[in-house]
């Protein structure tokens, strides 16, 4: 089976978030669960790549092509990276722009690409059996596809699956440059048009042969209005091909046995590695060194759908107990603001306004508990990470967090789970945690299930496999 993932970005080489490290691990993955699997991946090449990365770039093909009525090309690059070759669009008056999203042409600029992808594999015959496209995005690769090259008999043999990411951006645009630019005749207006408008999203999701997003529960919540952003009714159409598949992590990077914490540490050693830790991060923030307070933790976007107004509503209730908190993260200003003036005036509460992986990894090591109340969440990997390294989650039972962690009181569990978004629920999520936490020896029997938890690529990659196999019978 030969396998082409169409994306924006992949870890190591272009990535915003959680997208970038899914094409980072996801490929890898599924080469190493069936060595039979032929993977590619292709994403533009932005000149923000480091320099270590385009020293190994190798030309593959020239390739030119018309969008509507522009005449233009690309060249097309390679890097091997074990056994799956990622291959880079490359033009520069699209994505030598210092930033991957945010331009005020992103429309044309994915148009280019998901044409670019076609027409690289229709020029240098590198047909794969699979397409498999992600996010608004890419979502043209499959909808030209579908409709400019759909006689052509050698594409027409390629099947498709298409992964919702995050269903609050679906690229909208206006309906008067549905030929201008995007290059689509009016006889695809009506797999392109939703609510007055282009939808690319909705678009691929019609006319993908599959369509999966980031864990089961999303699946089923993307049915419902108040998830759906308003697609509820075109997933509602499309349940009958619908698949949830929950992202992984990475355990080589996000792993206690690195060195890119104070004190590394197993599951042998486990109890003793995150109380080093936790001395580490209290001496580094100016916390007071307490082995036997609770540290909560939260890493995390500033913005209304990761649940700070909860988390605001109880911060005050939450810092008058016997407890420290460390939250990181930036975002709004008005959440970064709040946040920086409540640990202005408490000792234990510290906000740190940045973006740090390293510091983040120190973090998770340290923590006793993760919080993570988010109002939506299609898969999430915080929750994951905190398990990884021993740090007990609390989360919204929601999208993948659902899915993800088992709430406390038996043999299986990993974290603790709230179901209705407000700060009540919240509340008695923390003071089950902090109750738990007051008994060492049952919250330690807890933190050792959290460590336990497997989140690893391959599950996720052999349940793809199953999805493009299912595709191709």
């Amino acid at each position: 089976m030969k396998l082409l993932f169409v994306t924006s970005e992949a870890n190591p080489f272009a990535a915003s978030g959680g997208l970038g490290d899914v094409m980072g691990a996801l490929p890898k993955a599924i080469t190493d669960e069936n060595k039979d699997i032929e993977v590619d991946v292709i994403l533009p090449l932005y000149n923000t790549m480091k320099e270590e990365y385009r020293k190994k770039l190798k030309k593959v093909a020239d390739i030119s092509f018309n969008l509507s009525w522009r005449s233009t090309g690309a060249t097309v690059y390679k890097i091997k990276s074990g056994k799956v070759k990622y291959l880079f669009v490359e033009n520069h008056y699209y994505f030598d722009r210092g930033r991957l999203y945010g331009e005020w042409d992103d429309g044309e600029r994915f148009a280019f690409f998901s044409k670019a992808v076609v027409e690289y594999i229709l020029q240098t015959k590198s047909i794969p059996d699979v397409l498999h496209a992600n996010d608004w995005q890419c979502a043209l690769a499959v909808i030209y596809l579908k409709t400019l090259y759909s006689q052509n008999e050698v594409l027409q043999k390629v099947k498709t699956l298409y992964t919702i990411h995050n269903i609050e951006y679906q690229g909208k645009y206006g309906l008067e440059i549905l030929s201008d630019l995007f290059g689509l005749g009016s006889e695809h207006k009506s797999i392109v048009e939703y609510d007055g408008c282009i939808n690319l999203m909705k678009g691929a999701i019609t006319v993908s042969d599959l369509v999966s997003t980031v864990s089961p529960n999303y699946a089923r919540e993307l049915k419902d209005d108040f998830f759906a952003f308003g697609l509820a009714p075109i997933i509602r159409s499309a349940e009958y091909k619908m698949h949830g598949v929950i992202n992984g992590i990475d355990y080589d990077y996000f792993s206690p046995k690195n060195t890119d914490i104070a004190f590394t540490y197993d599951k042998e050693s486990l109890s003793e590695g995150k109380a080093k830790n936790k001395a580490a991060l209290q001496e580094k923030l100016g916390l007071k060194k307490e082995p036997d307070t609770p540290l909560i933790s939260m890493i995390t976007r500033l913005t209304a759908g990761k649940g700070i107004d909860l988390v605001l509503d109880v911060l005050e209730g939450l810092l008058s107990k016997n407890v420290q908190l460390v939250i990181l993260g930036t975002g709004d200003k008005e959440y970064e603001d709040k946040l920086s003036e409540i640990a202005s005036r408490h000792t234990n509460f510290s906000a740190l306004i940045k973006f740090d992986r390293v510091l983040s990894k120190e973090i998770y090591a340290a923590s006793d508990i993760f919080l993570m109340p988010s109002k939506s969440e299609p898969c999430g990997l915080a929750q994951m990470i905190a398990c990884s390294y021993g740090t007990v989650p609390i989360v919204r039972a929601v999208g993948g967090l659902e899915d993800s962690i088992i709430h406390y009181g038996n043999e299986k569990s990993n974290g603790f789970k709230f179901a209705n978004f407000d700060s009540t629920a919240l509340w008695y999520a923390l003071e089950e945690a902090l109750r738990v936490y007051s008994s060492k020896e049952e919250f330690d029997r807890l933190r050792n299930q959290s460590y336990d938890s497997d989140f690893t690529w391959g599950i996720s990659a052999s349940k793809y496999i199953t999805i493009y196999n299912n595709l191709l019978k």
